[in-house]
């Protein structure tokens, strides 16, 4: 809808400027990959003009750094498609759908989404940012059916806000397990000599009030970014109504039999078009076979995390346990491989994009760009307004490496040393350095690429309403990090840690 069709007398004065910068955004933001491209030319340009390199050595940055994150690419890609295999398990459809039938008008449905899309965010991010496209996508649908007034590209941007707030937080996040992996890059550096365990962070009191205070705040700046009912665009505005259909599948189970007996099964000893089951078929679809191994893989997870506890948790151990929670789910290891192999269509914009984003850092580490940036924030920085200091340079620095383990592998060298000097506890520094990575998602769209096959939206469509977020929302945080306190005396007989 064009920004001069709309009555710009309506509504609040959030819901108006809501409404212009979407138009805006929709007219002239490019796609996901033309993004990372030019990201890539301005990183280009400012080594040449900032740090005073040739392009021929800038060029020579952004080659080697291309494939640096070839091992975090395939651990991210793990916790994409692990997630997604689960959230599109029918059992889980089902229980998703029986949830979103409870609004009974469009701004409850935009708050319900938002809300289970950051809280199913803070256990896997991969799982929050399938779940939250796929109760988009099914709100979407069903408020067409029920008659429900719901602005579509605002409730995919609530299907979203799991990516964009919470996930850095939560027991997935990249950068807070990355600081308790044994024998890290920062150790082997030298810049610590010790881990960050997660009661420091993740389940650190401050955390935790934050966490609540944000999602919050966000479900409150959701509310309000609501559009007037005359200005609100359904999903038909989107997707054809011919392709609503029944989002969620039906069946009791996963589209295989007990015991292998598949209806396509083939014999390819008796020609393409045999329906011979044989036993191969039988071993490949053995729920005892599948049983067996996905108890094999929960009891090493369940015993890991007994004797090492929370502390256990990092990128290695969350893949490992929600790849075998996956095989638990679907028991059949061929249902469970087919279903794997659909997963992963959904990481192709990541195994594309993520090698230029390598080239970025790259570019921005070995010129020293990154570390400028970070240097002229902190230089400014005192003892109590550090953590501020660090949400604002994370939330630059993620724009042009939107990831949460390799921005801090980028930005830690230099915020590590700076806390130790300001007498900042790592914890605190981690907890603020979560914030401004996550809220750098409402404006970066890599993230946001499943969301959007899913839900059949184009960036360009929800990006507006997301950096409108970030406006209003990175005040707030940059408040809160500063008068929430981490010391631990403020908490003792409040919350025990």
């Amino acid at each position: 809808m064009a920004a001069g069709s709309r009555d710009e007398r309506e509504g609040t004065v959030i819901q108006r400027l809501g409404s212009r910068l979407s138009a805006r955004v929709e007219r002239w933001m490019p796609s996901p990959f033309l993004f990372a491209i030019f990201l890539t030319y301005i990183v280009f340009v400012a080594g040449l003009l900032v740090e005073g390199e040739g392009p021929v050595q800038m060029t020579q940055y952004w080659f080697d750094g291309f494939w640096i994150l070839l091992s975090f690419t395939m651990q991210a890609v793990l916790v994409l498609v692990t997630g997604f295999v689960l959230a599109y398990h029918p059992f889980v459809q089902r229980q998703l759908t029986r949830l979103l039938s409870i609004p009974s008008t469009g701004r409850r449905a935009l708050l319900l989404v938002g809300l289970l899309a950051m809280v199913i965010a803070w256990f896997h991010w991969g799982l929050g940012l399938i779940i939250g496209a796929i109760l988009a996508r099914e709100m979407g649908r069903q408020a067409h059916e029920r008659g429900l007034n719901v602005h579509y590209p605002l409730l995919c941007v609530a299907g979203f806000m799991g990516l964009a707030l919470t996930w850095n937080m939560g027991l997935s996040g990249a950068a807070v397990l990355l600081m308790n992996t044994p024998n890290n890059v920062f150790i082997q550096q030298g810049l610590i000599d010790s881990l960050v365990p997660i009661s420091r962070t993740i389940f650190h009191p401050q955390m935790i009030t934050l966490l609540i205070l944000g999602i919050i705040y966000v479900l409150a700046l959701l509310y309000l970014l609501s559009p007037p009912d005359s200005e609100k665009e359904g999903m038909t505005e989107f997707v054809p109504e011919s392709e609503l259909g029944e989002f969620v599948e039906t069946e009791d189970e996963p589209a295989t039999p007990d015991g292998g007996e598949t209806a396509a099964a083939t014999d390819t000893t008796d020609g393409p078009h045999s329906t011979e089951t044989v036993p191969a078929d039988r071993i490949n679809n053995s729920r005892i076979l599948g049983g067996v191994i996905a108890l094999s893989g929960v009891a090493i997870t369940i015993y890991t995390f007994a004797t090492q506890g929370l502390n256990a948790l990092n990128l290695n151990t969350v893949n490992f346990a929600f790849l075998f929670i996956g095989f638990a789910l679907f028991t059949s290891p061929e249902a469970y491989a087919e279903q794997f192999g659909e997963a992963v269509t959904s990481a192709s914009d990541i195994i594309l994009q993520f090698p230029f984003y390598a080239g970025i850092i790259g570019m921005m580490t070995n010129s020293g760009l990154a570390g400028t940036i970070a240097e002229s924030i902190v230089g400014f920085a005192g003892t109590e307004t550090f953590p501020a200091a660090v949400v604002i340079i994370s939330t630059i620095v993620n724009t042009f490496v939107p990831s949460g383990g390799g921005e801090w592998t980028v930005i830690g060298p230099i915020v590590i040393p700076a806390a130790q000097n300001l007498d900042v506890p790592l914890g605190q520094t981690m907890i603020a350095y979560t914030f401004g990575a996550s809220l750098a998602d409402l404006i970066q769209p890599f993230w946001a690429l499943p969301l959007l096959g899913i839900t059949s939206m184009r960036a360009r469509d929800i990006f507006g309403y997301t950096i409108m977020m970030l406006i209003l929302a990175l005040p707030f945080f940059l408040v809160a990090i500063t008068v929430v306190p981490y010391a631990g005396s403020f908490w003792s007989g409040i919350i025990p840690f």
